[in-house]
């Protein structure tokens, strides 16, 4: 039989078994995501709206040209958004792990861009960077920049991987 005090004790939350203990695939999946919509954001903004150098989708009407940005740009705008909801979590958790979280935007973003290089504008010619210039020096520089990233994110990436430091403890 229960005594009257237990009985009235309310109930405990289960405890958070990742509390204070770094989570680094939590983290750099997280900062990919945020490196994803960041190369999004910028391609959207500096080379459709600014420069005004092609869509995301130019075979079709201007009307549908500025859909597909509409669409491209509110995908960046999630990626991101999911992105930092996954790192609040880690930080209230106390598990986030800033170098992991730098590494996975840097790759993010150089994955983003190197897909968008090759398989957008060369395999499935949704556009190209600029119209009616030699591309080389664009496509080599777009994809150059693009491996650059991959490489300094993969390396911040293995070093958080090979620290044994702990998680930032943040949790404001």
């Amino acid at each position: 039989m229960a005594t009257p005090a237990a009985s009235q004790r309310p109930p405990q939350p289960p405890p958070q078994p990742s509390r204070g203990r770094p989570l680094r695939a939590r983290t750099a999946w997280s900062g990919a995501l945020i490196g994803v919509g960041i190369a999004a954001f910028v391609d959207e903004t500096v080379f459709h709206q600014l420069l005004h150098w092609h869509h995301f989708y130019d075979r079709s009407t201007p009307g549908v040209a500025l859909v597909s940005d509409g669409l491209f740009h509110a995908f960046g705008w999630v990626a991101v958004v999911i992105g930092l909801v996954l790192v609040a979590d880690l930080r209230h958790r106390a598990a986030l792990v800033p170098r992991a979280l730098v590494g996975g935007i840097l790759a993010g973003t150089g994955a983003f861009q190197l897909y968008d290089g090759t398989v957008q504008h060369k395999l499935m010619g949704l556009h190209q960077i600029r119209y009616h210039v030699d591309l080389v020096p664009y496509d080599l520089t777009w994809n150059v920049l693009a491996v650059v990233f991959i490489g300094v994110g993969a390396g911040l990436l293995l070093g958080a991987a090979r620290s044994p430091n702990s998680a930032s403890g943040t949790t404001s």
